[in-house]
């Protein structure tokens, strides 16, 4: 038998699943579900579709001190989640610098007021076990991919925002016709700072780091951008042929000079 671990949380009791998985809702949650129970994609191992009981698989660092903490959003187009390639790899890739992770199962598909819910949800919990998960609860990060990233950017605008935010490739930011930020995300001065990394041959998307940087700049939020060539969607952080595969150490070098990592 699995051992079972219990957490106390702002919404109630929080079950620790099987490696450290914990569900996010234990009473009523908010938010549509999916109709049909997590599967994995057998045409596509690594990849989940129909959950319908979101959940946080934590990845914590042992160390004396707190470390910073990063939820991960893998993408999918709110259909699909890329868990692997876009979420236990990037958990490992945090740990080895001294970061503690979490891999987010979000609701999917279609459902993006329930994963907006989830992601909320997901930082509120962080902050209340940051003791119990040795995290520093000023320090709470979250780090997108294309839908993840829109994700991270909702967030980041509600009214449980992280305390940085890191979008890579991020999707559905702009307006069709124009570089405006989309109505759903509201950027003011209170955003947390981003880091943002995309490539411009990312045809369909790419225009989303343009204009979440625009709003940021305007907002005098800080953040850094970086625009490569190429590189196209949905690498994570293996090698596609171009430099914009190196972005994590662009990252941690953007997270020791803003003081997130020591």
């Amino acid at each position: 038998m699995k051992k079972t671990v219990i957490f106390a949380c702002c919404f109630g009791i929080t079950t620790v699943l099987a490696q450290n998985e914990i569900r996010l809702w234990t009473g009523d949650m908010p938010g549509p579900a999916s109709e049909t129970v997590i599967q994995e994609k057998a045409s596509d191992p690594g990849h989940l579709t129909h959950v319908s009981d979101p959940t946080l698989t934590l990845f914590l660092v042992e160390k004396d001190e707190p470390t910073p903490f990063v939820i991960i959003c893998p993408g999918g187009g709110y259909h699909i989640l890329a868990y692997v390639k876009e979420g236990t790899e990037i958990a490992e890739w945090l740990n080895s610098i001294g970061v503690s992770a979490a891999v987010l199962k979000y609701r999917v598909p279609q459902s993006r007021k329930g994963a907006l819910e989830d992601a909320k949800q997901a930082v509120r919990m962080a902050r209340k076990n940051a003791g119990q998960w040795n995290i520093d609860p000023e320090s709470i990060g979250m780090l997108g991919f294309s839908a993840g990233g829109h994700l991270t950017a909702a967030c980041s605008s509600s009214d449980v925002r992280p305390d940085f935010s890191i979008l890579v490739y991020p999707a559905y930011l702009f307006k069709t016709d124009s570089l405006e930020l989309v109505d759903d995300i509201a950027v003011d001065a209170a955003t947390p700072p981003a880091f943002i990394v995309q490539t411009r041959d990312d045809k369909k998307y790419y225009r989303s780091t343009l204009a979440y940087a625009a709003a940021l700049d305007e907002a005098g939020v800080d953040f850094e951008s970086h625009l490569f060539a190429k590189g196209g969607h949905g690498y994570g952080m293996r090698d596609c042929g171009h430099p914009v595969w190196k972005w994590p150490e662009l990252c941690e070098a953007w997270m020791r000079d803003t003081g997130i990592l020591k």
